[in-house]
């Protein structure tokens, strides 16, 4: 813990150090005829080849051009709300070039010779020694088509990839329109969404973030159509949470800063149960950006389920058990999202965001039970029926601020996120058994239960990035996250209308405290790349069972010697061999730590078979990944390979039993079945994962392009519980395709013109576990968009997920106590129609001043 500080707080003096050595900013004006000028100076204005107006916010990049030699750069800043922009204490008997870029603009350059008359236009005011250079008003020529209304830019791929990280836009993930995060992710190469929401990278489970920060929502409570483009990090650097061993899903969603009022409204219905509905809208005005979204989403459906299980004795049978499962399930849930941002000059922006999401989720569910003896002669059946409603209410505020510094690339940003939420759910159970003939095998059981959880999480981070010449530069930065969780959950039986608290009431709270702090250089000499990281993280985590006053929980480091679990370095080296290919290894070391759920003592039911425990005794996990990355970029598309190792010393594992007599007379009350299984956590010695994949974005034609990929993994587990050997190892693949084609009629007006189609499939093979594997899982979606009305501000998608109705999830188990396959649904095949508007206009402006419609900039 004393390291950890002393870490942390000789960081926040390097930056403090750091910031006050920062260049002053000069004043943004033109020197005066009659005033001396005693630096060398040139400035401008960017305005509006159309309009007149000013430009705000455009990249101006001053560069020394020499004869024979690379031209260098030597400032860059954005232009201020009246467009203005300046560069001083420039050096002498130079020419120099300007770059300038501005979003929704063409580029511009314009050379500056000033290295032979640089004295003539002050030489006429008495300055012998220093230039004034007055550029006037620079004219940008728009590079978008201004159709009434709407404003159509230039189109990005759906996916874009890079040698550290893949951008998928979600725009062009048609087949998600008016659906959630999921729908979203699951399109997404090399990742998988289980039963539960849970996603998995490569076989391990990424950290899901929204906009860079952890995050207190499930991926089921964020519309699609809020996102704007997720980002898929493998093996991210030192400047990530260590606790990203399966890499980094960073979730962006939409906020715009272009000039005036632009939105996009949709709405959707479908089958089964479906409505959608989202508005987006964004408002730039002056120094002011505004943002709003809203939505509501709603979808039910029957998911269906069912276990065949052998249980054994010595090795031989002696009975067997059948479930089969219906349940039928409705969720509704809305969200608002909006906030700021105030660009109070051309250095600093500080902003503000507000979220609030709600749900209300029901389930019905009848269980169908058969019990069955050796020869596979029925005994006694069940039945169960459960009624369960809970609901859930999120919100979430941060505030960001960041500021630029004179020197080109320099930057401080700091922010701080504050999400609290709470959750309540209530069910009623009732278990009844017959023989064969229909008589009671014994008296039915009810079970009420009834919960509720509260959940605050705050985060603080700041980052400095100081570029140290054209290619290198220093990254830097803290990070603070508590988060705060209690939860109180009271089961009870119902036995003459009399309530009787069940030992499985599990009341309890924990809080965990990360503290963190990182620094990375980057360098590239030639076509060689490098970089070199470290990051420091303590971590604690305290629970405790509120009814017993049972504590758990870890602390790393909890002492000096142990300063190794604190430290986690990363090694990126690049080869650029052309222009064309480039290949990178990289290797860096993280940490799995367990989640509560599984180290929470108590014994969950919501299955009466399959009951869930955790183990406090749990340890966290280190995780060692290598990976040898080579991509390739050609005419039509690129190419992207990679091959890698994963390391895992004590992997977070879950191993299954019967539960035992003892367990099962403390649980006779809540109708659990005798024979029921009980998972639960350990920490195995090691798991070893070696892969490869493959990943291909090509373009046929102009109308069509495929992106297929694969990926190939060998695991090989080692555990022991005792004297049982749970060690195993297998061979996996999975393979995922997205294709896109749009038609061109020759005949511009009919209705399959620019008509769109997108088909995404995945296929994941069977997949090796301690006690068994997973079964071998394929799902299809297809869907069409039309885009019409004038100026195709307009468009309609048709989308139907899971075509064959074939996305289920299955388990093999195969024991010396048991041997049982199972398979449990989560969504079942959804029809969506989606209509979406898209509107905006530049010239909007909020306040008025004159015949001004500029949006509030200042015109000289």
């Amino acid at each position: 813990m004393k390291l950890s500080l002393l870490f942390i707080s000789g960081f926040i003096f390097f930056g403090q150090v750091s910031f006050a050595q920062g260049d002053p900013e000069a004043e943004m004006s033109a020197p005066s005829a009659g005033i001396e000028i005693k630096s060398n100076i040139i400035y401008g204005k960017l305005v509006d080849a159309a309009a007149g107006r000013p430009i705000e916010a455009g990249s101006v990049q001053l560069y020394i051009v020499q004869k024979n030699k690379k031209d260098s750069l030597i400032r860059g800043m954005l232009t201020l709300a009246n467009g203005d922009f300046r560069f001083e204490d420039l050096p002498a008997n130079y020419d120099f070039k300007l770059v300038i870029t501005a979003i929704s603009y063409k580029g511009n350059e314009q050379l500056i010779p000033l290295k032979t008359n640089s004295g003539t236009e002050n030489r006429q005011r008495g300055n012998k020694d220093f230039f004034s250079k007055d550029l006037g008003n620079m004219v940008l020529q728009s590079e978008i088509q201004q159709l009434n209304e709407v404003t159509v830019l230039s189109t990005r791929p759906a996916l874009e990839m890079g040698i550290d990280r893949k951008v998928f836009n979600v725009e062009k993930l048609i087949t998600s329109a008016g659906g959630t995060a999921i729908d979203v992710i699951r399109t997404i190469p090399s990742v998988s969404v289980d039963i539960d929401g849970n996603v998995e990278l490569r076989n391990s489970t990424p950290q899901i973030f929204i906009d860079g920060r952890p995050t207190i929502l499930t991926l089921d409570q964020i519309p699609a159509d809020n996102i704007e483009k997720i980002e898929l990090i493998t093996n991210p650097s030192a400047k990530f949470d260590a606790a990203s061993s399966g890499g980094i899903l960073n979730i962006i969603l939409k906020k715009n800063k272009r000039i005036g009022l632009n939105g996009i409204a949709s709405l959707g219905v479908g089958l089964p149960g479906i409505i959608n509905s989202n508005l987006n809208l964004n408002l730039r005005q002056g120094k002011f950006n505004f943002f709003v979204s809203g939505g509501y989403n709603q979808s039910g459906g029957v998911a269906k389920g069912e276990a065949q299980r052998q249980n054994k004795e010595n090795g031989l049978v002696k009975d067997y058990f059948n479930q089969y499962t219906r349940n039928e399930r409705w969720r509704r849930f809305s969200s608002i999202r909006f906030g700021a941002d105030y660009f109070i000059d051309n250095r600093n922006t500080i902003g503000i965001v507000q979220n609030f999401t709600n749900g209300r989720f029901t389930n019905d569910e009848s269980q169908s039970q058969e019990y069955l003896n050796a020869t596979g002669r029925m005994e006694y059946y069940g039945r169960r029926l459960a009624t369960a409603k809970s609901r859930f209410d999120r919100n979430s505020t941060r505030i960001n601020y960041k500021h630029n510094f004179p020197k080109a690339g320099k930057e401080l940003t700091a922010d701080i996120t504050y999400e609290n939420g709470d959750n309540n759910e209530n069910s009623d159970i009732f278990n009844a058994f017959f023989y064969p003939n229909g008589a009671e095998y014994e008296p039915p059981s009810s079970v009420k239960n009834d919960g509720r959880s509260d959940n605050r999480q705050i985060t603080f981070q700041t980052d400095f990035v100081n570029p140290q010449g054209e290619e290198s530069k220093v990254e830097m930065g803290i990070r603070v996250y508590q988060n705060k969780f209690k939860s109180f959950f009271n089961a009870y039986s119902v036995n003459s209308g009399q309530l009787v608290k069940l030992p499985l009431s599990n009341n309890y709270e924990y809080t965990e405290l990360i503290n963190a702090a990182y620094f990375t250089y980057t360098d590239k000499k030639e076509s060689w790349g490098y970089q070199f990281g470290l990051r420091a993280e303590h971590s604690k985590f305290d629970g405790v069972l509120i009814d017993s006053a049972y504590k758990f929980g870890y602390e790393y480091p909890n002492k000096i010697s142990r300063i190794w679990d604190a430290l986690f370095p990363g090694v990126y080296l690049t080869k650029q061999w052309s222009e064309e290919d480039e290949i990178q290894v990289n290797y860096s070391r993280r940490i799995r730590r367990p989640r509560f759920w599984q180290l929470n003592p108590f014994i969950e039911i919501n299955d009466p078979v399959n009951l869930r425990q955790g183990n406090p005794q749990l340890r966290p996990e280190f995780i060692n990944s290598f990976e040898l990355n080579y991509s390739r970029n050609y005419q039509n598309g690129n190419f992207l390979a990679a091959v890698y190792f994963r390391n895992n010393p004590d992997d977070i594992t879950q191993y299954s039993d019967t539960i035992t007599a003892e367990q099962y007379q403390e649980l006779n009350n809540a109708g659990v079945d005798p024979n029921a299984i009980l998972n639960t956590f350990i920490n195995a010695s090691t798991t070893n994962r070696y892969g490869a994949e493959f990943t291909l974005q090509h373009k046929i034609g102009e109308n069509f392009d495929v992106t297929p990929t694969f990926d190939f993994q060998y695991s090989r587990v080692k555990a022991n519980i005792g004297d049982l050997d749970l060690s195993n190892d297998g061979f996996s693949w999975e393979a995922e395709l997205v294709m896109n084609y749009k038609a061109i009629a020759k005949n511009k007006r009919s209705v399959f013109h620019e008509l769109g189609f997108q088909l995404s499939g995945e296929y994941e093979s069977r997949e090796v576990i301690p006690q068994g594997m997973r079964q071998p899982e394929f799902s299809i979606d297809i869907a069409l968009r039309k885009d019409f009305l004038k100026k195709n501000k307009g468009s309609l998608t048709f989308a139907v997920n899971d075509v064959f109705n074939s996305h289920r999830f299955g388990v093999i188990y195969d024991t010396e106590q048991f041997y049982q396959e199972s398979f449990t649904r989560r969504n079942v095949r959804s029809l969506r129609i989606t209509f979406s508007y898209k509107f905006g206009d530049a010239d909007f402006s909020l306040l008025r001043r004159g015949g001004n419609r500029g949006g509030g900039d200042d015109d000289d």
